[in-house]
């Protein structure tokens, strides 16, 4: 009798040593990024590994379509966090653009936003010298229903020009590089962070010039559209460029599920920017790690969690 007890027990206690080293941590999260190839995906792995270190939960980065879907995934309860970009997750909350078939999610809130994805407008043209320039010419705006397409229609509505006004193309950075230099277009809309390849390999080869998205302008985006932020691209960027380029810029946004615990995501939000210094070491996009910047052009608010890492620093932000 004694042996069976003691079996029993024994038993007992290899099973919760089993549940105990399945935890990992607190909790288990899955991790929404992007393409394999891509800067959601990369730097996701290397945020997922201190989210593990100091935030006591375990963190898996998985590979998927980008903002949209990962914005869904959460909405589904499939990941927990995922990135995005903040004018998707702006169209998310409100039902609009690429969400208006879809209507809005209020199922996550932000953490904070992590690095830029500049607007750029690049030309060759001698013609080309401001937006206002783009009438009647062939312009690159991305791909139907993308973010750039929505971003380029956003500063084409704010200059007061409409589709019927330019001739547009619907293509990707490369396609848009290759036709520039082909001469089929005149101008293109990159949104990405600067310097972009594909900016860069025609500004060595063919030269370039980049448009400046300033003044009434940009004040006039930036009212339409809270979800932008300004930006100065700094000289040198690019082969060429001597001055300084103005323009607007949306946040590479990381969100996580409404549901959360204040106190996880605040551990959360303390365990990236605590680290900021060695998560750059790891990836090029931790330099731009920065409490100021991170609640810029934010549309959906913020979990209280990141909230209150956010206040201790003296920074107040609107939080749900």
């Amino acid at each position: 009798m004694k042996i069976k007890k003691l079996l029993c027990t024994v038993m007992a206690l290899a099973m919760s040593v089993v549940l105990l080293s399945g935890c990992g941590g607190r909790e288990r999260m899955m991790f929404g990024t992007g393409g394999t190839a891509g800067t959601y995906y990369a730097y996701g792995g290397v945020l997922a590994q201190y989210l593990t270190r100091f935030a006591d939960i375990k963190v898996t980065a998985v590979s998927t379509g980008g903002s949209k879907v990962n914005v869904q995934s959460i909405q589904d309860g499939d990941f927990q966090l995922g990135f995005t970009q903040s004018d998707v997750m702006a169209y998310a909350w409100k039902g609009v653009k690429s969400f208006e078939k879809d209507g809005p999610t209020h199922d996550f809130r932000v953490l904070g936003g992590l690095y830029d994805e500049t607007v750029q407008l690049f030309t060759m043209s001698d013609d080309i010298n401001s937006v206002y320039d783009l009438k009647g010419k062939s312009v690159s705006i991305g791909d139907i229903g993308s973010g750039v397409y929505f971003n380029a229609m956003d500063v084409l509505t704010a200059a007061g020009l409409t589709l019927d006004d330019i001739k547009p193309q619907y293509q990707s950075f490369d396609a848009s590089k290759e036709s520039m230099k082909d001469g089929k277009i005149q101008a293109a809309f990159v949104v990405a962070g600067a310097p972009t390849t594909a900016i860069t390999e025609l500004a060595t080869t063919n030269g370039v010039k980049l448009i400046n998205i300033d003044g009434e302008l940009r004040d006039i985006i930036m009212q339409q559209c809270d979800y932008y932020s300004p930006l100065q691209i700094p000289a040198d960027t690019y082969p060429g460029q001597s001055d300084p380029v103005e323009t607007i810029t949306v946040k590479a946004t990381l969100i996580v599920t409404a549901n959360l615990d204040e106190d996880t995501v605040y551990d959360m939000t303390a365990a990236i920017f605590d680290h900021a210094e060695d998560i750059s070491v790891e990836n090029a996009k931790g330099k731009e790690l920065n409490l100021e910047k991170a609640v810029q052009g934010m549309a959906a608010p913020f979990h209280k969690g990141a909230a209150r890492y956010y206040a201790e620093h003296g920074i107040t932000v609107n939080a749900e």
